[in-house]
């Protein structure tokens, strides 16, 4: 039998496990494209029940309807989502909280990347509000529940690219200095120093949080890039992942059970792995809390 940890050839390959999620609940931002759609598909043929939370419920119906007939399971659900938008999280956590007894898998998927400068309906800079804050309120909303389910996970999708920004604490809407893409790193380093302060505070709870990078993966996300920036894609393209492979690790940190006794990583590749040194200063963790919890009004101990 393969090992659980097994990697078929890094390029042409998929995490192999038999891991089953049968009466699990899993909720997937953006699950209706890339990324998201794949590790939705993998999961629902694991028997879970699968919660879409996308802005476009058209399309994820759509997205429904092919996990349905692709995995033989009609436990699939799409519930309406906009990260950009405070009141469309507050919105679906209230459903959620309402309608599901149980959340045993939060995977906090949707992101956008290097898009020109906008504000979320709440006033944050885009890819800041919307991959790290969006994310960061929809945990906390859903933290009780998270918690009555234990043991249970959060997966948030980072990237390499958090190498590429800082935490501008005085400057965290980026309204002084925009540059797109730091401001996208800031908001996948972000992701991390939020994994690990979670972690912290989830000790004993039975929650454990996981940061993921994908890989470098052909998905949607490159359409706000500019001219250099499109050339070097397609250099690059041919050792970039198809949306299959980069959803590997998110499966990886949903179902492995080796897992449950680790919490606040970094994973890529399946496996535990070394983040640039400012996704590891707990100082600044610290404070990106605290500003988070004040830039969206909430008490978070």
């Amino acid at each position: 039998m393969a090992n659980i940890y097994t990697l078929r050839a890094l390029l042409c390959g998929q995490w192999e496990s038999d891991a089953r999620l049968d009466g699990k609940t899993v909720i997937i931002t953006g699950g209706n494209t890339g990324i998201g759609k794949e590790t939705a598909l993998d999961l629902a043929k694991r028997g879970g029940r699968i919660i879409l939370a996308c802005r476009d419920v058209v399309k994820a119906e759509k997205t429904k309807a092919e996990i349905t007939e692709n995995s033989g399971n009609p436990n699939i659900l799409v519930r309406p989502l906009d990260l950009a938008d405070g009141r469309s999280i507050r919105e679906f956590s209230q459903l959620i909280n309402r309608e599901e007894s149980q959340v045993n898998i939060l995977i906090n998927n949707a992101g956008v990347m290097m898009c020109p400068y906008s504000k979320t309906t709440d006033g944050f800079e885009m890819q800041f509000g919307v991959n790290h804050l969006g994310h960061f309120l929809l945990t906390f909303l859903l933290l009780d529940l998270l918690k009555r389910s234990a043991p249970s996970r959060v997966i948030t999708l980072s990237s390499m690219a958090h190498a590429w920004g800082r935490i501008q604490l005085e400057d965290i809407n980026s309204e002084t200095s925009y540059h797109s893409r730091r401001a996208y790193g800031q908001s996948k380093l972000a992701n991390i120093l939020s994994t690990r302060s979670l972690a912290r505070r989830l000790q004993g709870t039975g929650v454990t949080v996981y940061a993921v990078h994908p890989g470098i993966v052909r998905t949607e996300l490159k359409r706000h890039m500019n001219l250099a920036l499109l050339i070097s894609w397609k250099i690059v393209r041919p050792f970039t992942k198809t949306v299959v492979q980069g959803a590997q690790t998110s499966i990886f940190c949903a179902v492995e059970p080796n897992l449950d006794s680790h919490s606040g990583g970094y994973y890529c590749d399946c496996k535990l792995s070394s983040c640039d040194r400012a996704g590891r200063d707990d100082v600044m963790a610290e404070k990106l809390w605290e500003l988070s919890c004040q830039m969206l009004g909430i008490t978070w101990d």
